[in-house]
């Protein structure tokens, strides 16, 4: 291993960071070490400065990991920044003709049928309304 690296133990014991936030920070695409011929994690001092200034960042606007993350996809997935954008964007209107009661109904009888559908990808189970 070359000494100009560290492994993901070297590189948490010197950054403060854990080696699992490490692997973490990886997955999101944050920081992506190297990899030895074995398949080990290699640091850097760019991965260390990466690492620092991350922390850096995160401190000084008081922002939380993944949302580092979600504004790195924004960036590099213009479909997701259009979705944001429009969502930000957009007024609920209540549909003509329609009371504020039926609305509502109709709203809350929506969020129950999209929680059924997530529920089997969260292996949570739904709480009965």
């Amino acid at each position: 291993m070359a000494t100009e690296t560290l492994t993901i133990n070297e590189a948490a014991e010197t950054t403060g960071w854990s080696p699992r936030m490490l692997r973490y920070i990886e997955s999101i695409g944050l920081v992506v070490p190297g990899r030895s011929p074995s398949g080990y994690r290699l640091f850097g001092a760019a991965e260390l400065q990466r690492l620092r200034t991350l922390r850096e960042l995160m401190h000084d606007h008081a922002v939380a990991l993944g949302e580092v993350g979600f504004a790195m996809r924004l960036r590099s997935k213009a479909t997701l920044a259009d979705a944001v954008d429009a969502w930000l964007q957009a007024r609920p209107e209540r549909p003509d003709g329609t009371t504020a009661a039926d609305w509502l109904k109709r709203e809350q009888a929506k969020h129950m049928r999209l929680l059924a559908l997530a529920a089997p990808l969260t292996d949570e189970p739904m709480e009965n309304a």
